[in-house]
């Protein structure tokens, strides 16, 4: 996890909430016991909160054609590589190394946020997000969720939309 600020320490926030508090963007926090057995964090999170997973998305990190993009795809769905390459001008992806991820965004894997990262990286939003009024995202820590419009999140990420998810 990203180092705290003494403002965040005292507020519980994470970087994730800390970002959309500042940017005055309405949002819903959801938290859970987060299960560490549970085979799957989206679902266990889309589970908890009693949410439809085509409504709760999860990040995934990507290493395209040398540089790290993020991907953030319904937890019901899978990511399509090809897709996220094209989607951002390259020609081939593959999952980013795990600790690579956890070092560059400041968060731990099933806690990643595309919101507050250590280092803003490109971003793709499933353009299924669009057809939901909100969804669910990781707020930056395992067992903690924001909610918020899909079109929020992709200005506040400056996120490309395109299909980058399959079934």
């Amino acid at each position: 996890m990203a180092k705290k600020s003494k403002k965040q320490q005292q507020s519980g926030g994470t970087p994730a909430t800390v970002a959309l508090t500042a940017a005055g963007v309405p949002f819903t926090l959801h938290s859970y016991d987060h299960d560490p057995s549970h085979p799957s964090y989206g679902e266990e999170a889309a589970e908890a909160m009693g949410v439809s997973p085509d409504r709760v998305f999860k990040t995934l990190v990507a290493d395209v054609d040398g540089g790290l993009t993020v991907a953030v795809v319904p937890v019901a769905g899978q990511l399509d590589l090809k897709a996220l390459a094209a989607a951002v001008g390259g020609k081939r992806a593959a999952m980013a190394d795990p600790a690579l991820a956890e070092r560059t965004t400041g968060y731990v894997r099933g806690g990643i946020s595309p919101l507050g990262q250590r280092k803003k990286l490109p971003t793709v939003l499933d353009e299924s997000a669009l057809s939901h009024t909100t969804i669910c995202i990781s707020a930056g820590r395992r067992g903690l969720e924001v909610e918020l419009a899909p079109d929020t999140l992709a200005k506040l990420t400056s996120a490309v939309l395109a299909p980058v998810a399959r079934a």
